[in-house]
């Protein structure tokens, strides 16, 4: 496959960023929870929809984050991460996990991952990730992770996101 000619630039957008946000959200998705530990020891983890499988050999997915989260600096320096992915009973874990200025940890279970992230307890499922590659793009960091291990949750439904709200109850 070969890459485009890279004297060509896209145009400039005709939409707003609020336009582009809005047809964002038609785009429903599963709900994560990305959790690690600090150098130091101290538990990070946020809400995040971007979530995505890459590769089965070898198995990769990815997530994105903000170039202004606080957390940047723990996910973009440390060897492991931990994707939850959340149940349809974990809506208010995908809140308290988005809110600021709170201690998103105070009484969540979780047991600690072979890498040492917080895998959060009834999660429908966890990939721990090995921190292989980071991409700046926009602003946004895209993180590739190397999955070691995962599990689920047989039967679990999913937690879902679509136009700014949480389902949880989706058609068949």
């Amino acid at each position: 496959m070969s890459l485009p000619d890279s004297s060509l630039r896209a145009r400039a957008p005709s939409f707003s960023e609020h336009e582009f946000r809005g047809a964002l959200g038609m785009f429903a998705t599963g709900v994560t929870i990305v959790t690690a530990r600090t150098a130091q020891g101290a538990l990070v983890g946020l809400t995040a929809n971007s979530f995505n499988s890459v590769s089965l050999e070898p198995p990769l997915v990815l997530w994105s984050l903000s170039r202004a989260a606080a957390s940047l600096p723990a996910f973009s320096t440390g060897s492991h991460y931990a994707i939850n992915i959340l149940g349809a009973d974990q809506h208010d874990l995908a809140r308290r996990f988005a809110a600021k200025g709170l201690d998103r940890f105070a009484d969540v279970e979780f047991v600690d991952g072979a890498g040492g992230a917080p895998l959060l307890c009834g999660a429908a499922a966890t990939f721990e990730c090995f921190n292989r590659s980071r991409y700046e793009e926009g602003d946004h960091v895209i993180f590739v992770g190397e999955v070691e291990r995962c599990t689920h949750r047989p039967g679990a439904s999913p937690l879902l996101y679509h136009g700014g709200k949480f389902y949880t109850e989706h058609p068949l």
